[in-house]
């Protein structure tokens, strides 16, 4: 042994973030916390004793009653022994747990599950299967990871049988669940068949022999494939493979890496970096489909692929180039979903599942969520967008129903899934807080077919939330553009035969009877008959408005391009405040906890007291609207007189003209926000009219409001749909500036949704 001391490598910038990361108070990247009140001595009788022996005597009379009254149900053992961290290696238990704990972290933030790390000693796999199996039916699946091959094999076979819950190695499944996806669409786009595609593996581990197991279910033939070690090809005539890698041995005379991929139609790489050269590339079938799995570099990079092939359909496991192989798409999904039937195992069918979902998702629209993710890049399935991106939001509610489904039909589920589209709501709900909300939204206006109008319809982002509108059927959407421009841009969507209806303003035959009635009105405001025309020919919000007014459509949406002070400048042309109301901004913020209504968020700089006691009524009507009992707060820096104040008096006026009018739901105030927010504020103010915390918030003036609107969605976690238009005589929605697909969306269906709880009577003359 030499005297010297080894070496450290010199960290880089990303090493030392990371060790700082996982530094920082409090250490590592979990904690527990309580998912019940432990605040009275009444909450501590119940939660333990001696509440507890109630579940107790129930789970030791039904066993199955442990996941009605236990976390069990929502809770994943991610186990390793630390024998293949990652790329490094053999590393011990121990440095396995940052590894673990991240795996947790990711279950948690992707699919709401909760989760624990155990790290394990042991390497020999008999007593590693006997210690899982001792605690294994603690939680309601285990995730098995960073175990050497072949060991892995055996102990996720015995496991799996030996438990009565889900047993999963990500190792082997992830990666192969993701890979499927991937080259389903990657053989949709060069017209290949499975049956028909020549393989080749490179790389014979647990994640190869997973990936290659799954096509070959999937339909790739077994004459066909061709598997690549480190020894070379795997065929019949050599004696040192293990039975797993056996049964895929063929025979053939090929023996090298260069013979196999010859006119190979698909080259799988999960192995290690540089072991694919570009004349092996250059010798592959046209249109190849190249997956280099290999991290952190991969078999070939992309650049020295594109370099003798531009023909070809690349994939990696990272994140810095197209179509990641990820395995995050699928083990939180997969979890989900199989935990939503308290499934027995998670079989092939439920694998393949969850393959066909993702290849299925990734053909769909992308949302500004995904693209805003990626820097703004506008992704669209193709050949480099063949895999979903790991921050699409749509994946929580798609992928998991395939596999509940997959699992109840193969008679492994303990749980059925009665309703399915009520099921991707829930799911839904569990990472969007919105979701609930719009769900009800969408419900009531479907039957409805309202008709809106996206009044910026040559804009990219309108046009796509105009098509994801009327495709999700919550009404007829209608652009107000010109057909050309529309038209080129529903091509650079891929949205060419979409069926949006499309008005041209100029050329519309409605155009006459807008100017005429438009003149009527604007000819006494120094307005010229002509001036009028030019209003109608190039202002989209004019003439859209006046669709509205005509009952040529029903609703609006506009303000992408333009600021809401500027919009409802040209919407005033044409529309009037409806009769006893006030025209006014209101958010709604969501949270886990709560949802408030907040007003006048965008309308009305430094309303008086007459205008807030409005205020405090439309907000209250939106409330009400949303399904929630309005308890209305107007907000100061003072709570009750104290401390006193010019600004307050208003204030307090606002609340004597709500006693006068008499309104029949909850108000108080002056109170400070962290007051009104506090469901036990009567102890203080036993005189308080609330029954429980405020859930609609009257600001004091416009810039409080946008604040407090801001802070919350900022630094408070809120989800915030923002200034929903109230009080004019037609419904319109007024988007923010530069406002993304799902904003657009949303408000679409507010407008759609304004509409069955008004009665106006609308011109259509």
């Amino acid at each position: 042994m030499s005297d010297t001391p080894t070496e450290r490598p010199k960290l880089s910038q990303t090493d030392l973030d990371a060790l700082e990361l996982h530094r920082a108070e409090p250490a590592g990247k979990l904690a527990l916390h309580p998912t019940k009140p432990m605040a009275t001595q009444r909450d501590l009788a119940l939660a333990y004793s001696p509440g507890v022996a109630a579940p107790v005597r129930a789970i030791a009379e039904d066993p199955d009653a442990v996941y009605d009254y236990t976390s069990k149900g929502n809770m994943v053992g991610v186990v390793s022994n630390g024998t293949a961290i990652l790329g490094l290696g053999n590393l011990g238990a121990a440095a396995s747990k940052p590894v673990m704990e991240g795996k947790s972290v990711l279950f948690k933030r992707f699919a709401d599950i909760d989760s624990f790390d155990l790290e394990i000693t042991y390497t020999d796999p008999e007593a590693f299967i006997a210690c899982v199996k001792g605690f294994g039916d603690s939680f309601g699946g285990i995730n098995l990871e960073d175990i050497k091959s072949p060991e892995c094999f055996e102990i996720e076979r015995r496991l799996r049988e030996e438990l009565d819950i889900p047993v999963f190695h990500d190792d082997q499944h992830g990666t192969a669940i993701i890979a499927a996806a991937g080259l389903i669409n990657a053989c949709h786009l060069t017209n290949r068949k499975f049956e028909d595609i020549k393989l080749v593996l490179v790389g014979a581990g647990a994640a190869g022999l997973s990936v290659l197991e799954l096509v070959k279910s999937m339909g790739v033939r077994d004459e066909h494939v061709t598997v690549v070690d480190i020894e070379g090809v795997v065929h019949t005539g050599r004696n040192d493979l293990h039975d797993r890698l056996r049964k895929h041995a063929r025979e053939t005379e090929l023996r090298t890496l260069d013979e196999a991929v010859v006119d190979a139609d698909v080259l799988l790489g999960l192995s290690a970096a540089g072991v694919v050269k570009p004349s092996m590339v250059k010798s592959m079938a046209a249109d190849p489909i190249i997956f280099a799995m290999a991290n952190p570099t991969p078999e070939i990079m992309p650049d020295e692929i594109k370099a003798v092939r531009s023909d070809a359909i690349i994939a990696t496991g990272r994140s810095d180039f197209p179509n990641q192989v990820n395995n995050v798409l699928g083990f939180p999904y997969i979890f989900r979903g199989a935990l939503d039937v308290r499934a027995r195992t998670i079989n092939e069918e439920m694998k393949l599942a969850a393959a066909r979902a993702l290849a299925e998702l990734a053909r769909q629209d992308v949302p500004d969520e995904v693209n805003n993710a990626y820097k703004g890049k506008q992704l669209k399935f193709g050949r480099d967008y063949i895999i979903p991106a790991p921050f699409d939001p749509r994946l929580i509610s798609w992928v998991p129903p395939y596999v509940a489904k997959a699992a109840i039909e193969t008679g492994v589920a303990r749980k059925p899934i009665v309703d399915e589209e009520a099921y991707r709501h829930r799911l839904a709900s569990r990472l969007d807080p919105t979701a609930a909300m719009q769900q009800r939204i969408s419900n009531i206006i479907r039957p409805e077919q309202k008709r809106i109008v996206f009044a910026e319809g040559e804009e990219l982002s309108v046009i796509r939330a105009a098509h994801a509108f009327q495709s999700q059927g919550l009404g007829k959407a209608v652009l107000v553009a010109r057909e050309e421009v529309a038209r080129a841009n529903m091509k650079d969507l891929g949205l060419e035969d979409c069926g949006l209806e499309i008005w041209n303003a100029r050329l519309s035959d409605r155009n006459p009877d807008y100017v005429d009635f438009l003149y009527k009105r604007l000819q006494r405001k120094g307005f010229l008959r002509r001036d009028v025309q030019r209003l109608v020919n190039q202002d989209r919000n004019v003439f859209s408005a006046c669709m509205v007014k005509f009952g040529d459509a029903d609703g609006m949406v506009t303000g992408v391009t333009r600021h809401v002070t500027t919009v409802l400048k040209d919407i005033r042309h044409v529309l009037d405040e409806a009769q006893h109301t006030r025209l006014m901004g209101v958010s709604v913020a969501m949270a886990r906890a709560r949802t408030l209504v907040i007003g006048d968020t965008n309308v009305t700089e430094f309303p008086d007291s007459e205008a807030l006691a409005d205020i405090a009524m439309g907000a209250a009507e939106v409330a009400q609207k949303l399904g929630l009992i309005p308890r209305v707060a107007f907000l100061s820096y003072s709570s009750f007189g104290n401390p006193p104040g010019v600004r307050t008096e208003k204030i307090q006026r606002a609340v004597d003209i709500l006693d006068t009018r008499g309104v029949a739901f909850e108000y108080e105030g002056e109170m400070a926000a962290d007051l009104a927010l506090n469901p036990n504020h009567r102890e203080i103010y036993p005189f308080s009219r609330l029954t429980d915390a405020a859930n609609v918030l009257v600001m004091p003036a416009v810039h409080s409001a946008s604040i407090a609107t801001r802070l919350l969605k900022a630094a408070g976690g809120a989800t915030v749909i923002e200034g929903l238009l109230m009080g004019l005589e037609c419904s319109v929605q007024v988007a923010r500036l530069g406002a993304s697909v799902s904003d657009i969306v949303n408000l679409a269906s507010m407008a759609a949704f304004d509409l069955t709880h008004r009665k106006v009577s609308v011109s259509k003359s």
